[in-house]
C-alpha cells in the first residue's frame, strides 16, 4: 500500500515500486482505487478498465499489469460470487441500485476496494503458485487510509454475520499479515511531515503494518549555512569581481555583476532557510524509527515514463517494498 498527503507523488510512487518489484522476471499487479486513470497517464497508456492488463515491462523480464478498481463492477462481481446473482446484479446496476448501494454505505465500498486487491494477492495458478510476486495498490492519502483499510470496523455497522462479515475478515487477515506494508510518501515539508506522523500513529494504533516512509522530490543541497554566512560576510566588491572573472559583467558600482550581487545572495539565504527546514523535518521523521527511502527530484515538468523507470531503480537498490 502507499499513501501520502496529496501533492507529495504517492501515485508516481506507486508506479515506480510496482516496476521495482516486478524486475529479474517477477510479475507485479498495479492498483488504482480514486477514479483519477493517474496510472494510465503515468505510463502513456489507455484509460484502465475494470480489468487486469500488462502496461510495462520490468528490467531483466518482469512484468508489471494494472488495475483500476470500480466499486460497482466490483459489487457486481461479488453479488455474482457470492450470491449467483449476475445477470440480476447487471438489472440492478441499470435500476441504480448499485450506486445506491455504495453510496449510502461506504464502508461496502471499502470492503470491495480492498477485497478485490487482497483477492488477486491470494490468488494461485493451476500449478499452485501466486499469480503475482506483489501487489501494489495507489491507495487513498493519509488522512484517510486508516479508515479505508481497517474495513473490519466498517462493516460493523452493516452486518455481523454472514458473507460481507467473512469477506471482511478475510480481507483483515491480508491487510494485518507480515505480507502487507504500508509506506507512506512525504516531502520534507511542515504539513507532508506532521500528516505523515500523524498517520503513522493511526495505523500503528489500528494495528496496521506500516512499511517505511518514502520522501519524494528531493532536492539538492547547494549550500549550507556555513557557504551562506561567508558569502554574505565576504565585501560586495569581492564577490562582484569574482562574478565578473567569471564573466558575468563589470565589478563596478552599477556594472552587471555587481548588480548581481543582492539578488544571489538573497537567493542564497533562501536555499540556506530551506535546507534548515528540510534538516528538522528529516530529524521528525527520523524518530518515527522506520525505514526510511529517498528518492530526487525529477526535471522538466514531472516525471514522463524514462523518469518512472529511473525512480524504480533508485527504489530497488534501496530495497524499498522488501519485508
Amino acid at each position: 500500500m502507499v499513501t501520502g498527503k496529496g501533492g507529495t507523488g504517492k501515485t508516481t510512487v506507486a508506479a515506480a515500486l510496482a516496476l521495482a518489484l516486478a524486475s529479474e522476471g517477477r510479475r507485479t499487479l498495479l492498483v488504482e482505487v480514486e477514479g483519477r486513470q493517474g496510472i494510465a497517464q503515468l505510463f502513456e497508456t489507455d484509460a484502465l478498465p475494470y480489468e487486469e492488463r500488462k502496461i510495462a515491462a520490468a528490467p531483466g523480464g518482469g512484468d508489471v499489469h494494472a488495475l483500476a478498481i470500480d466499486p460497482e463492477l466490483a459489487l457486481l462481481d461479488y453479488l455474482d460470487m457470492f450470491y449467483k446473482m449476475g445477470r440480476a446484479g447487471r438489472a440492478l446496476k441499470k435500476l441504480g441500485a448499485i450506486d445506491f448501494a455504495t453510496t449510502i454505505a461506504p464502508g461496502l465500498r471499502d470492503v470491495l476496494l480492498t477485497g478485490k486487491a487482497c483477492e488477486a494477492v491470494r490468488r494461485k495458478d493451476k500449478a499452485g503458485w501466486r499469480v503475482y510476486d506483489a501487489v501494489v495498490m495507489d491507495a487513498p492519502p493519509t488522512g484517510r487510509i486508516t479508515r479505508f483499510l481497517n474495513v473490519n470496523d466498517e462493516v460493523a455497522g452493516l452486518a455481523r454475520i454472514g458473507p460481507i462479515y467473512n469477506q471482511a475478515q478475510a480481507v483483515m487477515r491480508v491487510l494485518k499479515s507480515p505480507e502487507t506494508q504500508v509506506h507512506i510518501v512525504t516531502l520534507l515539508e511542515e504539513m507532508p511531515v506532521q500528516e505523515t506522523v500523524d498517520g503513522v500513529a493511526e495505523l500503528r494504533a489500528a494495528g496496521l503494518p506500516v512499511g517505511g516512509v518514502v520522501v519524494n522530490m528531493l532536492r539538492p543541497v547547494l549550500l549550507d549555512d556555513g557557504a551562506v554566512r561567508d558569502a554574505a560576510n565576504s565585501r560586495r566588491t569581492a564577490v562582484a569581481k569574482a562574478l565578473s572573472q567569471a564573466g558575468l559583467g563589470g565589478a563596478q558600482r552599477g556594472g552587471r555583476a555587481e548588480r548581481l550581487v543582492d539578488p544571489l545572495l538573497a537567493q542564497a539565504h533562501e536555499h540556506a532557510e530551506r535546507v534548515a527546514l528540510e534538516r528538522r523535518e528529516r530529524a521528525e521523521i527520523e524518530e518515527l524509527g522506520l525505514p526510511t527511502y529517498e528518492l530526487e527530484l525529477m526535471g522538466g515538468d514531472g516525471v514522463d515514463l524514462g523518469g518512472l523507470y529511473r525512480l524504480a531503480e533508485n527504489m530497488r537498490k534501496q530495497g524499498v517494498g522488501v519485508a
